[in-house]
């Protein structure tokens, strides 16, 4: 049974590790495969057709706990316990939740020190005692009549007439004052484990297509040798095609991964008469999985050739591979800003194909091209990815002319 700290408005923590609110998707998965000999059946929960619609949702069903994620920014916005009897809890380092510790009402009062009456919900027969960033609920359906509150609530929860002994149904983790209103708050510093993350993407363009990136990236800095100056950070760098390999390194800095081209499906379309002979060296990708995107450098010459955005939808074959690219797309077709929250429309579309991909459980994707890009889409309309395809190094009147944008 795991033993977990409750620090309200921030985390469910354990002795080697923590759920902490605004933690991205791909770290608390990180976390439940480290430990999977501890913590096991979780199940992942989210909405087929309309995945934005539902909070994605991780469901460790042998341990009592349910961790919310918004499903657009894909960073952790409630935890929820639902069966407390399948794991102890403390708050400051004292139980109030054990097979011994029983917690009910009385015991909630001791240790967090009610200074306000709860709310009782009718229709779910439940009464919500609400704290900043925590709240428990109470179940009431075994009860006679419903709470009566006294007008001067002044000695502790005890004093509301609620039958002796009532337990915790639920335990509630979350930021500010509201339940209902609670939105994931920014990735906290103890999350950035040395990665950078972007913020945002632009893709530049001009008439023709795209020119590269522009990517707003936050890091957890600090000062020299002080720990408690550290802050986030936010720089803007600029990725464009041509640009070497030294270029992205200075700029990005190190991949997670460099991976290697086994072979090149699209070298059928290369108007070179020498397409078909076999190259002595292969494309690679650099890997930025903290940023959602790939660069992928030309094997001669080493300069960038293609970038991959990664939407990271659950559902998809790549899903929790990479975080989730917060990207904007210029479309000059009915003058549309296409970003990972969009909807595909056809009208954008101006060839299709199927991707075949047999050992995909969920389903093939469409790619679309358009304007030097393709979008793949998956069977809910969704983009899954887009790669951009450009031109060699723009001139620096170019460069300067996407600069401006």
């Amino acid at each position: 049974m795991l033993d977990l700290e409750v620090v309200p408005e921030r985390s469910l923590g354990h002795e080697q590790w923590e759920f902490a609110l605004g933690m991205p998707l791909a770290q608390a998965i990180s976390i439940l495969q480290k430990h999977c000999r501890i913590i096991k059946n979780v199940q992942v929960l989210y909405s087929e057709q309309m995945p934005l619609s539902h909070d994605l949702i991780l469901n460790l069903t042998q341990d009592g706990m349910k961790l919310l994620f918004d499903a657009c920014n894909q960073r952790l916005k409630v935890i929820e316990v639902y069966d407390l009897s399948k794991v102890k809890l403390k708050y400051c380092g004292v139980h109030f939740n054990t097979q011994a510790i029983a917690p009910t009402i009385e015991q909630i009062d001791q240790s967090f020190g009610a200074t306000h009456p709860g709310v009782y919900n009718a229709a779910e027969q439940l009464f919500h005692l609400n704290f900043r960033g925590l709240s428990f609920s109470f179940q009431l359906d075994s009860w006679n009549e419903a709470p009566k509150y006294e007008p001067n609530f002044a000695h502790g929860l005890a004093s509301l007439q609620i039958p002796h002994g009532a337990t915790v149904k639920r335990m509630y983790i979350y930021t500010g004052n509201n339940l209902q209103d609670t939105k994931a708050p920014v990735m906290p510093l103890a999350c950035f484990l040395g990665n950078v993350y972007a913020e945002c993407v632009d893709v530049l363009k001009n008439g023709a297509g795209p020119l590269g990136l522009r990517l707003r990236i936050l890091t957890a800095g600090c000062g020299p040798g002080v720990m408690a100056d550290a802050k986030v950070r936010a720089v803007e760098r600029n990725i464009y095609f041509g640009d070497s390999c030294q270029d992205v390194l200075s700029a990005l800095g190190s991949p997670h991964k460099v991976f290697y081209k086994s072979e090149d499906k699209m070298k059928i379309h290369s108007p070179s008469p020498h397409k078909q002979v076999p190259s002595k060296c292969n494309d690679y990708f650099f890997n930025y999985f903290t940023l959602g995107v790939d660069i992928l450098f030309d094997s001669t010459t080493h300069l960038v050739k293609k970038f991959v955005l990664h939407t990271n939808f659950p559902g998809h074959y790549n899903f929790n591979i990479y975080h989730r690219c917060d990207f904007k797309i210029p479309l000059v077709i009915k003058k549309a800003l296409c970003s990972p929250d969009s909807l595909w429309c056809s009208c954008f579309l101006s060839r299709r194909s199927s991707s075949a991909n047999n050992t995909n459980p969920f389903g093939s994707t469409f790619c679309f091209g358009l304007q030097r890009m393709i979008f793949e889409v998956m069977q809910n309309n969704h983009i899954a990815s887009v790669t951009l395809y450009g031109a060699p190094r723009p001139s620096s009147r170019v460069r300067a002319e996407a600069s401006a944008h």
